[in-house]
């Protein structure tokens, strides 16, 4: 028999009603790990309680995201299976807001939106703000740009600083986004912009360009006091390995003309997606090796492996 989907939190607080819901789903892409990372600081940080636990043997392929296992030498002594809940937050100020966060599930999606949308009209949720983030051309000496879509045109005007005509793979999060809008649920989804060299690292600023989004769209209030230290010598590192390599250096520089010409809105501005004479994202990656190689992991920071 298949098993339900979910499970009700056996010692679930009351929620107010009217609460954010912010959604916060890793899969198909997450460039700078931006989600990975808002995941972590939000557990962390904020302590969240969850509401409703998703069902991993229903959601997820073990075989494409397996557990995490610990060894002694001699046996297993710990088993982590990945979490995807719905959760009561408080920020740093006290303010409540709701909490969807994990994994994308990977199989009954349309089931999966069907049942968030019923949480949401159930808790009477008053919006709905998730985040995505995927490579750009773009330089990392200028801020985090984002596209924003959804159903709130005031943010889209504020915020969005590319607005494509496309099509593109779809996520989990574009479907709840569609769903929602469905539902008449104000809806906003912030897709980062980030450079596109630093993608397959853990970059600070991408969570921190993701918090200020959805502080943006929701007026919760987060501290990054750690992630903005943890930032300064991120960056000081990649500035160090591109001050050492000319090819870099030219990379760079091309990459902030095309921005600033994009951002002051010249008519003589190359599309900020051009990539003609860009190194490829392997070439970048080769040339990037030894910063990654010796910067340390998130593990070797906190004496252990990411929830």
């Amino acid at each position: 028999m298949p098993s339900p989907l979910f499970e009700r939190a056996a010692a679930a607080p009351p929620v107010p009603q009217g609460l954010p819901l912010v959604i916060a789903l890793t899969g198909f892409t997450d460039a700078g790990a931006a989600v990975a990372q808002l995941i972590t600081h939000m557990r962390d940080e904020l302590d969240p309680l969850p509401l409703v636990v998703f069902d991993n043997d229903v959601l997820l392929d073990y075989r494409a995201r397996r557990p995490i296992v610990t060894f002694d030498g001699e046996r297993i002594t710990g088993y982590r299976p990945a979490r995807l809940e719905l959760s009561l937050v408080r920020d740093a100020v006290g303010q409540p807001f709701l909490l969807l966060a994990g994994y994308e599930p990977d199989f009954v999606w349309e089931e999966f939106a069907r049942t968030v949308v019923t949480f949401a009209a159930e808790y009477e949720v008053a919006s709905v703000t998730w985040v995505q983030a995927i490579p750009m051309p773009v330089p990392h000496t200028r801020p985090i740009g984002t596209t924003v879509s959804g159903t709130r045109s005031t943010l889209t005007a504020a915020h969005s600083v590319w607005r494509p005509h496309t099509q593109v793979p779809g996520t989990i999060g574009h479907l709840l986004e569609y769903r929602f809008a469905e539902a008449d649920l104000p809806v906003a989804g912030f897709v980062l912009l980030v450079p596109h060299y630093l993608g397959d690292t853990e970059y600070p600023a991408a969570t921190l360009a993701a918090l200020d989004s959805i502080s943006a769209a929701t007026g919760l209030v987060f501290d990054g006091d750690d992630l903005r230290s943890q930032n300064r010598e991120y960056l000081q590192r990649v500035s160090e390995q591109i001050d050492d390599n000319d090819e870099l250096g030219r990379m760079l520089k091309n990459l902030e003309e095309r921005y600033d010409a994009y951002m002051a809105g010249s008519t003589m501005a190359a599309p900020m997606v051009h990539t003609g004479d860009l190194p490829s994202a392997d070439e970048l990656a080769a040339e990037l090796e030894r910063f990654l190689a010796t910067r340390p992991g998130d593990e070797d920071k906190r004496g252990g492996a990411r929830a």
